[in-house]
């Protein structure tokens, strides 16, 4: 039977199936809002109350009053708030080695990936050693932020927040330090074995198959003990988070595995599963963890549950019904099967049902709470993530459409859509997550608050310049590659004003991340002054309390 008939009866099939599914969960009244499920991240008595690291006493008051909040009851349950210290100590040693990796990775990325810009527009510079040629600078900046840092910083905050969600403590601790060594030596081995010139040759799977191993071994070593937590939790209700959390973590290991079996994808097919593997990198392992802090850091803050507690699992599941084929549309105009590139135009733009669904459930779940980013590092950096998300996503989508992807296509255009997917989402979730994490990890303050404002618009700013800039740049190259009437060398020469835009963008970053690394160390090493109250962006408002 031709391959096309069987996408169509297969799709038919999934749908008779999903409107049985929606009929069953009608009946079951699976549809009707769950304000329990969307308080299960709360203490009883700690709706209303605000939260942010490390608060004294006052400081907590003063959040509150700015957040105009009451909290329910007097006083938080003793008992549960017991649960999650004793959950935050069993995780805090793995959670601080990660983190502490994931910085070394973000500053190596982050020096590869400026030179690399800088040499698109500066050829001849640095020329003289093979590994700084930009083929193998890029692609030690590319794997340092995707593996090293980006999937080191995401693997701490599952480990954080898993045990918080399932009020236990943390399983298998040595395990999960032995994962993360070996996870980080596989990434070492990797990227020295691409500045030697040693390959597979394929974007985010350059490392050969060989080291994989090693990189997989380490991340099973990490998933497994979770999992184990999950099995032994101590809540009756599974939060959205933990969804997002343990589905990422099995689609982690699924899509690195298949992707990498040797000598498995050969030719088209190999192609085809390249960008099987690049897409889902992004839409199945590090938007799922992003989307799950989000779903927890945001009403922790301000004290409040999410305003639809269905939203949030409606965006769970359609993204993963829908992600799976999305990556098919790099491939439009390629040797692949019609069908293929048109199930994938067809999933992307399906992929604006999860995203709107989050973005009415944050924007309604922050109405009238939105100065408190004010105040609060991690809701400013949570808050930038969660728009960049919708950003990017409607950006793919239209992307994806033929007539757009025809400008697109082999255009400094698609490097800006990634960055604003990777960097502006996803690095601005993570660094919030950071910044509410750690000083319950080290229990100690961020010393100096004013190097977190710095950071945050440093990196702003940074990923502002080199996503406008691109995207411009790309499209007019797009356009120039496109008339018949212009020499290819035209289309070079116009984007050199833009690749200096990038090249300002990726030092500004590049600097924040400078500031966001030395801010950890300091306060790893108890450096800076002794100070009573949280790291806020600016001083809170005096509060009256009534007598």
């Amino acid at each position: 039977m031709d391959s096309a008939v069987l996408s169509l009866l297969g799709s038919f099939l999934l749908s008779v199936l999903g409107l049985f599914a929606f009929i069953w969960s009608l009946r079951k009244g699976l549809l009707v809002e769950n304000p329990r499920g969307a308080s299960v991240i709360f203490a009883r008595g700690e709706v209303g109350r605000v939260d942010e690291p490390a608060l004294t006493a006052d400081a907590q008051a003063a959040l509150q009053g700015a957040a105009h909040e009451r909290a329910a009851t007097p006083e938080m349950d003793a008992d549960e708030l017991r649960d999650r210290v004793a959950s935050d100590q069993s995780s805090a040693l793995p959670v601080f080695m990660l983190i502490m990796l994931a910085c070394c990775w973000l500053l190596l990325g982050s020096a590869a990936g400026l030179v690399a810009s800088v040499k698109l527009h500066e050829p001849d510079w640095l020329v003289h050693q093979a590994w700084l040629s930009f083929g193998r600078i890029r692609s030690l900046h590319l794997n340092s932020v995707i593996y090293g840092w980006s999937s080191n910083a995401s693997l701490a905050v599952i480990v954080w927040l898993l045990p918080r969600l399932l009020r236990t403590r943390l399983a298998g601790v040595p395990w999960i330090l032995l994962g993360a060594a070996v996870l980080n030596a596989g990434i070492a081995s990797g990227l020295g074995a691409l500045a030697t010139g040693w390959s597979d040759g394929m974007e985010y799977l350059e490392i050969p198959w060989q080291i994989d191993l090693l990189i997989l071994a380490g991340l099973v070593l990490i998933v497994l003990p979770l999992l184990c937590t999950l099995a032994r939790r101590r809540v009756e209700h599974l939060y959205v988070s933990v969804w997002y959390f343990v589905a990422s973590l099995l689609w982690l290991c699924l899509l690195f595995l298949v992707a990498n079996l040797p000598g498995v994808h050969t030719g088209v097919q190999q192609a085809t599963m390249n960008w099987w593997f690049g897409h889902n990198v992004l839409g199945l392992w590090f938007t799922p963890v992003s989307v799950g802090a989000i779903y927890y850091f945001l009403p922790k803050i301000i004290g409040q549950p999410v305003r639809s507690y269905n939203l949030s699992l409606l965006g769970f599941w359609t993204l993963a019904f829908f992600y799976g084929q999305v990556g098919g549309h790099h491939l439009i105009g390629g040797p692949v099967p019609g069908w293929l590139t048109t199930l994938s135009i067809v999933q992307s733009v399906m992929m604006v049902i999860p995203v709107v669904a989050f973005t009415i459930n944050q924007a309604s779940t922050l109405q009238g709470r939105m100065l408190l980013a004010r105040y609060s590092p991690t809701l400013r950096f949570m808050m930038f993530g969660g728009l960049m998300y919708l950003a990017a996503s409607l950006e793919g989508t239209l992307q994806a459409l033929r007539s757009i992807n025809a400008v697109t296509h082999f255009t400094h255009f698609t490097v800006a859509h990634a960055h604003l997917g990777m960097y502006a989402f996803v690095a601005m979730v993570l660094f919030g997550a950071i910044y509410f994490m750690l000083p319950r990890v080290l229990q100690w303050e961020w010393p100096y608050p004013w190097l977190i404002s710095l950071h945050f618009w440093l990196a702003a700013l940074g990923i502002g310049v080199y996503v406008v800039g691109l995207s411009i740049g790309g499209w007019l190259q797009g356009l120039a590659m496109l008339d018949a009437t212009r020499p290819f060398m035209d289309s070079v020469t116009l984007t050199l004003p833009y690749l200096k835009s990038r090249s300002l963008g990726g030092a500004l970053m590049t600097l924040g991340h400078g500031v966001f690394v030395t801010h950890v160390v300091l306060m790893a090493l108890r450096f800076g002054p002794r100070r009573t109250s949280a790291a806020l962006f600016k001083k809170l408002p005096e509060v009256r309390h009534a007598q």
